[in-house]
């Protein structure tokens, strides 16, 4: 399915997959529109995008704040793709992760992107495509809110798929931990080990680069007769553990 002069939607567009897919798509002559909470930030992710030669737009938008969501989406006109990078990542069973950690997890995850896809199927084109962002590697015991929002957001895009079709099609990308801005936070020594951890489970023997993960969103817009799916970028780490 040719891009060309699609209108993109990318919720969390200004770093990591979400940049990182933005940036194929725009060199496949689509037309942007990025995401993102950090206005000074956006307004140089599109500058550069613009000086590339690419037509881009920005909007701030807080994916956890219902008015921001709904605003948002009353603003713009309708659009072909959307990709949602939207939800955070926790660690911690059940029972040593405190109560609100938990229940936040769960809500960046599903209800974030479930307010988001409410939000834009009415705007979302004939033959267009929403696809949102699960996860993969962890397990109930040292990720039990991330794992029951991935496990969400997979029975979510099956759900809407069907309501949907066959005006336009719904899946998810879910990858293994992979080193991007999300964990600036950390000290570089501490993302190092993580890495490190992570490559020597997955047995492709590395973790994935972001564009590798980016690709994925990218084929799930141009392959039209994929819907109610979760392709898991993880290099086989689901296959051994």
């Amino acid at each position: 399915m040719d891009l060309r002069d699609k209108t993109i939607v990318v919720i969390g567009g200004t770093s990591g997959f979400g940049r990182a897919t933005a940036q194929v798509v725009a060199g496949l002559g689509a037309k942007l529109i990025l995401t993102g909470r950090d206005d000074g930030k956006l307004a140089r992710c599109v500058e550069e995008f613009t000086a590339a030669g690419h037509v881009a737009q920005s909007h701030v938008l807080d994916a956890a704040d219902e008015a921001s969501v709904d605003g948002f989406f009353g603003r713009i006109e309708r659009f072909d793709h959307l990709v949602s990078m939207a939800g955070g990542f926790m660690g911690g069973g059940f029972l040593d992760a405190d109560f609100a950690t938990i229940r936040r997890a769960v809500e960046e995850k599903l209800f974030a992107n479930l307010r988001i896809a409410r939000a834009a199927a009415p705007k979302v084109a004939e033959g267009g495509s929403l696809t949102f962002t699960a996860g993969s590697g962890g397990r109930p015991h040292n990720a039990s809110g991330a794992i029951i929002g991935n496990d969400a957001v997979r029975t979510m895009v099956q759900g809407l798929a069907a309501e949907l079709a066959p005006r336009a099609r719904v899946n998810a990308v879910a990858p293994t931990w992979t080193p991007t801005p999300l964990w600036r936070h950390m000290a570089p020594a501490e993302v190092e080990a993580t890495r490190q951890n992570f490559a020597r489970s997955i047995p492709l023997g590395r973790t994935a680069e972001i564009e590798e993960v980016s690709m994925a969103y990218v084929f799930l817009m141009q392959c039209g007769f994929i819907t109610g799916q979760t392709i898991t970028v993880d290099g086989g780490l689901t296959l051994v553990s």
